[in-house]
């Protein structure tokens, strides 16, 4: 099964195509390497690359305007294969589409995603738009 890292052209583009008003809601789930890859040789575990990555990346994202919504350690696959198991998931809200799009162009975010690849053996990032919930389990109010 492929690693997933960093999106594809395509999903990129499928991303900014989407704009829209409002909030923009992603859904991190973080798989980190026992020992991070740095091309340069660092050594550090995945999660001490991620911290490092969150920490550098943290000033760009608060500047955009994203907030951290949610975040916890998955304990257990209940529903789905059993080998995807996750390390770290969270969501983080960005005010609109463009403040996503201006985090990754940023230069001071791409000197710190250098972290994030050495982490991350396989991740997922899902786009969603935040909705109220209704009055009954699983709904969307409206």
């Amino acid at each position: 099964m492929p690693a997933y890292i960093d999106p594809t052209r395509e999903s990129f583009a499928a991303f900014r195509e989407m704009e829209r008003d409002g909030p923009v809601h992603m859904l991190n789930l973080l798989r980190f390497r026992a020992r991070a890859a740095y091309d340069d040789g660092t050594e550090a575990t995945g999660a001490e690359a991620y911290r490092a990555y969150a920490r550098d990346s943290a000033p760009v994202f608060q500047r955009l305007g994203g907030r951290q919504v949610w975040i916890g350690r998955p304990e257990l696959m209940l529903i789905g294969p059993p080998d995807q198991q996750w390390d770290l998931a969270f969501i983080a809200e960005y005010p609109s589409v463009s403040a996503f799009v201006g985090m990754l162009r940023d230069p001071e975010y791409r000197r710190a995603v250098r972290h994030r690849q050495a982490a991350v053996s396989d991740s997922r990032l899902i786009r969603m738009q935040p909705a109220a919930p209704g009055t009954s389990f699983g709904e969307i109010a409206g």
